[in-house]
């Protein structure tokens, strides 16, 4: 489980196909705290660390995560935004993330408001996931390649955060431009709510 609140926007040195799955190779500052086996999201994809250096870590995605994710589209160079699991003696300063992305959306709009910035993300909608919380609120929470954000100005499939410079500068947003494609995993409480309410 984790929080949505990014340590590290940090450089893929590798990537290596083996069949259908992909390892990519991460550099980053806490790779000397990160044990085999451990969990760490990137770009909010839960995927477990399997081989270690002095300097680097690989993970593996198989095929059913890059159908569903941004991650296939990385290149050597790419940042991705990392987040161990969640500490359960501390503080949520995020929301509930689980680290399973729902899908993918395409960023259709930047636009810098005098310090910060308006992303607007469009994403295929389904009127059946929808009923069962796949979807976007106002004022609700929204994970974008794994950083826990507030929606504002949602339609039926297009919504939009407010980027803090802190938020820009210190994860893989100041990246995003018109026509790239994010991971979104929308609120866990809403799926169980809608969940619920489909049963009454």
């Amino acid at each position: 489980m984790f929080s949505g609140i990014i340590e590290e926007a940090a450089k893929v040195i590798a990537l290596r196909k083996e069949q259908e799955n992909l390892h990519l190779t991460m550099e980053c500052t806490f790779v000397d705290e990160l044990k085999i086996d451990q969990s760490v999201a990137h770009n909010g994809v839960c995927l477990t660390v399997v081989e270690k250096t002095d300097k680097t870590y690989t993970v593996t995605a198989i095929k059913e995560t890059l159908d569903r994710t941004n991650l296939g589209l990385l290149e050597i160079g790419s940042k991705v935004n990392l987040e161990r699991s969640m500490l359960m003696n501390g503080r949520l300063d995020g929301h509930i993330v689980q680290g399973h992305v729902d899908q993918t959306a395409v960023c259709t709009e930047v636009k810098e408001a005098d310090g910060s910035w308006y992303f607007t993300f469009e994403y295929k909608f389904d009127q059946e996931m929808a009923q069962r919380g796949y979807m976007t609120v106002d004022k609700g929470s929204v994970t974008v390649n794994g950083v826990s954000l507030t929606v504002c100005n949602p339609t039926k499939n297009t919504f939009q955060v407010a980027i803090i410079p802190y938020t820009y500068e210190h994860t893989n947003f100041h990246q995003i431009k018109q026509g790239m494609v994010v991971n979104l995993e929308f609120d866990i409480i809403g799926k169980y709510v809608s969940r619920m309410m489909s049963f009454q």
